[in-house]
């Protein structure tokens, strides 16, 4: 954490059983005592622990004297860290509600200006433009795989991209515009879709076959030809997260190449960002459907390494919170983590941006899934890039590099339109984003092991 918190900003009050932050400084322990003086991250974080420590062990007497001392810091419209520091609050609050249903905390709600985190709301698709061109937490991704893609079909006339994201083709605009450019000509371009998306923000107010249309026109003033597929299967109406699990398992049985009809003269290319996270890495919540004993996560990656893809592209956050993960491993990695687009925002938006407090509100709700639920609850499950890649390896994949004369090249142009402290290095055959040299969004492009497809 690199801010320190400029004073103790009392935001957060309680509409009901102000008791849960009412307990005198007197009562405090010595640890605890010792963290009032001056808050900067490292202490805000063993603070954190105090509290996570307190709840798994039911102490409730602790976990209010923490939340007392946290909420004399936090603020929502305060530095990166009280913003940061007010949604951990808020998951806390959550949590206890549940490992403590009859303590004062599960009647606890918030109330007070500038101190609620802001309504998920359905964007327009302008307004999703802008929300993604914040920071290029999403157009890195979008930059490093459109350029791998391109490579990758080069001389092909027919392409299908089987995408899965979050981001409501936001990636696929600026790709077609380059194979517009094309010398050789632009191809005739397929892209699928799933109906249904993981329930995360961005979400937006017009439908996956809207989203289809309005590509559609764009392919068409540039001169692409162009196939919007969206493969509907059955799934709960129902967008809670806790059934996420049974929509991927109806989603499977629906990646096959006569479902998807896939053609022989068509190059396929698959595109996966910030979507597989969404795939439970637990091996107890594996398909039932599989007779082997594999998580969601590593099914999806057999399912999709049999399709037969040319190039596989796989971006996400660099962060680990899988489910191996303890509730203290997960704080420390979230505060260690979430800290950068709070910080990053924070260069050049007003703290009462409404672009930035909406940004910073889905922030805090993950970290509220992250830090308040287990089990299948818990759906955001990041795995670093590091781990990610393993995984695939251990899937039969082969990494590829990406092109120093025109990947890096492009992704280096586009973060010199953005503040000063966003970087990129290598990993191995991984590109990653950093903040202040702090590794932030990964992107990989993958092969499948052609030998590991024959066996």
């Amino acid at each position: 954490m690199k801010t320190e918190v400029r004073g103790n900003t009392t935001s957060i009050t309680l509409q009901q059983n102000p008791s849960i932050f009412s307990a005198p400084q007197s009562t405090l322990s010595g640890a605890l005592k010792g963290c009032l003086g001056s808050l900067d991250g490292g202490c805000i974080e063993k603070l954190l622990l105090h509290c996570a420590s307190a709840l798994e062990n039911n102490d409730v007497t602790l976990a209010q004297q923490v939340m007392w001392v946290l909420n004399n810091v936090a603020s929502s419209v305060g530095d990166p860290n009280q913003r940061l520091t007010s949604c951990f609050l808020r998951a806390f609050i959550s949590r206890a509600s549940r490992v403590c249903p009859t303590t004062s905390m599960s009647t606890t709600t918030f109330n007070g200006s500038g101190s609620g985190m802001i309504q998920r709301r359905l964007m327009s698709v302008t307004e999703l433009a802008g929300y993604v061109d914040l920071i290029p937490w999403h157009r890195f991704g979008f930059c490093a795989s459109n350029s791998a893609i391109f490579k990758a079909i080069q001389g092909c006339p027919k392409v299908h991209i089987l995408d899965f994201s979050i981001t409501h083709c936001m990636q696929w605009p600026t790709l077609i515009d380059a194979l517009a450019k094309r010398p050789e000509g632009p191809p005739s371009l397929r892209i699928t879709v799933p109906s249904c998306r993981p329930p995360v923000p961005p979400l937006l107010n017009v439908s996956t076959e809207e989203v289809g249309l309005r590509l559609g026109n764009f392919a068409k003033f540039r001169d692409v030809p162009f196939e919007f597929n969206v493969i509907d299967y059955d799934h709960p109406s129902s967008s809670s997260s806790e059934i996420i699990t049974f929509r991927v398992e109806s989603l499977f049985s629906h990646l096959t190449p006569s479902m998807l009809n896939l053609r022989d003269d068509e190059v396929l290319v698959i595109n996966c960002q910030n979507w597989i996270r969404y795939l439970s890495d637990d091996d107890h919540q594996r398909n039932p459907l599989d007779s082997n004993p594999s998580s969601l996560r590593d099914a999806f990656l057999d399912i999709i390494k049999g399709l037969n893809p040319s190039i596989i592209l796989l971006v996400d956050e660099d962060s680990d919170l899988s489910a191996s993960t303890s509730l203290t491993s997960r704080i420390t990695a979230c505060f260690n983590y979430f800290w950068i687009p709070f910080d990053a925002l924070e260069t050049f938006l007003p703290k009462e941006s409404p672009h930035r407090l909406e940004y910073e509100s889905d922030i805090g709700h993950r970290i509220e899934n992250i830090i308040s639920l287990e089990g299948f609850q818990r759906t955001e499950r990041l795995e670093s890039g590091a781990k990610l890649s393993q995984r695939m390896k251990n899937s039969g994949y082969i990494s590829l590099p990406f092109c120093e004369e025109t990947t890096i090249r492009e992704v280096k142009s586009l973060l010199d339109e953005h503040a000063s402290g966003w970087g990129m290095k290598r990993e191995e055959d991984r590109l990653v984003l950093t903040w202040k040299g702090h590794s932030s969004v990964f992107a990989t492009a993958w092969v499948p092991n052609r030998l590991d497809i024959q066996d």
